[in-house]
């Protein structure tokens, strides 16, 4: 796979300070049942990093520490790590509002049919990946037959209460392909809702649309079709100022399945440590740093460390893993 590490790291992107501290976003191994084109993670069946339960327990120390709002848990498949239940009971026991980043085609996986179940009980929030609400682009994107999958992982959600029950949120994400910004997030969704209740009688929230990032999986395809350079002047063309403020990497940090700290999902991806615990970077060999080394650190105002691909998320409407900024 080819790597586009050394083509982001000279950039011009406005240097950006972190707020306080709401959301632990964190990666519990690149473990999953699918292997999708788009994947930024390059996650699949054949993966074998997964967080131990030692590194778990970090977590949670982490968050009782900081008094963290939000537990963002992704993957992979996050539902794959053998701690997964675990963790999500700890961490509402202590009050911590729970995101599963689910693929839905996991809930039918053998071994994983009570999730759905035990989600609900918790009253875990659910972000699902449904880049269309047509067959053909879903498994273009995601494999043959994880459209139908899909659906049926979405039904076992609404069987549930997901999209119906108030407390138990239902949300999509949308990520566009080729070469592509997400359309309007807020005509997008009425589309997806009408589609999806008259062909399944399916529910959800909102519909969060998110911009491919120019990395990993994608970021490799896009060198391989010679389209790199042409997706990078798409994403700065479209830089749009005001998407700064609401940038999720001011008010998350991104923890790996070590428990390392990044800056984002993507800056983890790209092995580009947290900017606050950097003072130069080079090649991708900055220190790394750990949760636990910053159990006694005040990380608002820390710096950010930014490449070309943060141009991603201030591109058009904006976009983070809760979807357009603007």
């Amino acid at each position: 796979m080819k790597n586009t590490f050394d083509l982001l790291i000279e950039t011009d992107f406005p240097k950006i300070k972190r707020a306080q501290l709401e959301t632990l976003q964190v990666n519990l191994g690149y473990l999953c049942n699918q292997q999708c084109l788009h994947c930024h993670v390059d996650a699949s069946p054949r993966r074998k990093e997964i967080m131990s339960a030692e590194t778990v327990s970090d977590v949670l120390g982490f968050l009782k520490r900081k008094n963290i709002e939000t537990l963002d848990l992704t993957g992979g498949a996050p539902e794959m790590n053998p701690e997964f239940c675990s963790l999500v009971k700890q961490a509402t026991d202590m009050g911590v509002h729970v995101i599963d980043r689910c693929n839905l085609t996991v809930l039918l996986e053998k071994g994983y049919e009570d999730t759905a179940s035990f989600l609900a009980e918790n009253k875990v929030e659910v972000v699902a990946s449904m880049p269309c609400y047509l067959e053909d682009n879903v498994d273009a994107q995601r494999g043959k037959g994880v459209f139908d999958s899909s659906i049926e992982g979405l039904k076992l959600l609404n069987q549930n209460g997901y999209g119906i029950d108030e407390q138990l949120q239902l949300n999509l994400v949308y990520n566009p392909q080729g070469i592509n910004l997400p359309p309007s997030q807020n005509v997008l969704e009425p589309a997806y809702k009408k589609e999806l209740k008259q062909r399944f009688g399916i529910a959800f929230n909102n519909l969060y649309t998110i911009t491919n990032m120019p990395i990993k999986r994608f970021g490799s395809t896009l060198l391989s079709k010679g389209l790199f350079d042409e997706y990078m002047q798409l994403l700065k063309s479209s830089y749009s100022k005001e998407n700064l403020a609401g940038l999720m990497c001011r008010t998350t940090l991104s923890v790996d399945w070590q428990g390392y700290a990044y800056d984002c999902d993507f800056n983890q991806m790209l092995v580009l440590p947290a900017g606050l615990a950097v003072a130069e970077l080079s090649s991708g060999a900055a220190k790394q740093i750990h949760i636990n080394d910053l159990l006694q650190r005040d990380l608002k105002g820390g710096d950010i460390a930014i490449m070309d691909h943060c141009y991603g998320c201030t591109a058009g409407n904006g976009s983070s893993c809760g979807g357009a900024l603007i």
